[in-house]
Parts: structure tokens; sequence; C-alpha cells
């Protein structure tokens, strides 16, 4: 963890969720809500279906809503597409970009996550800026040369503290079940810290940097200790409320 930060625990949805997964979130609220203080922030990223529902649910709560994805262009010709402004209008506070599912799945490069981060920062909203390498980079030692090539083209100059968020996550290590060391993960996040800091100064000492990929309730504390892991998003395990607060919980371990 980061000296004088706040973590924070987001939840990645992906394509899961219906109207049904509405009760997970407010079972989410009332376990925040359980407790006497939160040492952390709390995010659910959902489906656009769901963000405006979900964002009732969450009314009044310790949980935030966001969004997933979102489109550079504020409005115009972009059918099937949803923009930044309409995330912020369902009630998002947050909106992913960058994930890798995202940069393999629909060829996203550096240049069109910045567009995007940009597309956040002008609704008003905190981007999550997500990097990572594959298996087959990491093998080939140049993971941190991949990561960094990535924060230099999708990290945009107006980033702060206050408007981004950093998640880190393995391309190898997500929903796999496999998780890098603690010494891998600590070596990268000092890598990113070193590297947000050299760029943007006291805002990049500052900067949430989460961990991603293959995070459970049995691992999620002793990630979370790790130097410069300031929370984590979560996929898989953040369907279901009782995982998702038991990660939660690893704040406080």
């Amino acid at each position: 963890m980061t000296p004088g930060v706040t973590p924070i625990v987001a939840g990645n949805w992906k394509m899961n969720g219906t109207a049904a997964s509405l009760d997970e979130i407010g079972d989410v609220c009332a376990g925040l809500d359980a407790e006497d203080t939160l040492p952390h922030e709390t995010l659910l990223c959902v489906p656009a279906t769901l963000v405006e529902r979900a964002a009732a649910v969450a009314a009044e709560s310790a949980l935030s809503i966001g969004g997933e994805d979102c489109h550079a262009k504020e409005s115009g010709a972009h059918t099937g597409d949803i923009s930044a402004e309409m995330l912020a209008d369902a009630g998002a506070s947050f909106i992913i970009v960058g994930h890798s599912e995202r940069r393999t799945d629909h060829g996203e490069t550096d240049a069109v996550v910045a567009a995007k981060a940009e597309a956040v920062w002008r609704a008003g909203l905190t981007a999550i800026i997500c990097v990572g390498e594959t298996r087959e980079e990491r093998e080939a030692g140049k993971a941190e040369e991949v990561v960094g090539a990535q924060l230099a083209g999708s990290v945009p100059a107006a980033m702060t503290a206050t408007n981004a968020v950093i998640a880190y996550e393995p391309v190898w290590a997500i929903g796999t079940g496999l998780v890098p060391s603690n010494d891998d993960i600590g070596a990268m996040h000092t890598f990113i810290r070193k590297t947000m800091s050299s760029r943007f100064g006291a805002e990049g000492e500052a900067v949430r940097i989460l961990y991603g990929g293959s995070v459970k309730p049995g691992n999620a504390a002793e990630i979370f200790a790790i130097a410069n892991v300031d929370g984590g998003l979560i996929g898989g395990a953040s369907l279901k409320a009782a995982d998702f607060l038991a990660i939660c919980d690893g704040i406080n371990a």
C-alpha cells in the first residue's frame, strides 16, 4: 500500500449481469454499510445496461458504480457505442479504459485508450487506465518495456491523482487462476510508480495503482500488503457479494 492514499477495491463484471444481479449489488451495499469505518473506496463497474439501475441501488451507500468502457466521442454516428457523458448521466463515476480484453478483442491501441481517458475526464469522471503484459512478453523479459510503453501511450498529459487510477493486470493472470509472485507484483508496481513519478511528479507519487489478475478472498490480503499496491481490479470474484466483500476485508488485514 502507498502511504497517504485511499485504496480502492473495484469490481469489473465484464459481460455478465442482468436485472437479477442487482440483488448482489444490494448485498454489497449492505455489507459496506455495516462497517463502522471503511479504509477504502469501493466500486463496481457493470455492463452499460445495468449502470442506471445499479446506481439507484447503490444510492446513499458507500458503493460507487462505474462503466466498463466508453467511446472517445461525446456523441455522433457511432451505432452501438456509448459515450462517457451517457454513462455519467446514468450514474457512473468511474470508467475503465484500455482493459486487455478491449485491446485484444477490439484492437484498441494506446492512442485509442488515451483518447478514451480524455473522454472520461471530459465527462467529469475518473478513468481507470489498464496496462499489462502477456505471458510471452514476460517470459521474453519484456514486461517492463511493454508496460512502460503502454503507460507512455495510454496516459494523457493531463493525468492527476484525482482523475485517474492505473490498473496493472498481467494478461496471463486474468481469469486463469495464475498469479505472479509477490516479488513480481511488487517489482512491477514499483516500476509503474517510478515511471509515473518521473513523468508527473507529485501526482504520479499519489496516483493509485491497482493490481488485477485472479485476486480472490484467499490471496487479497497478502497482495494488498505489497508496496505500491493500492487495491485491486477484481474480475469474476466481484460477481458474488460474499466474495467481493471478503476481498474488501483484505484491505483491513
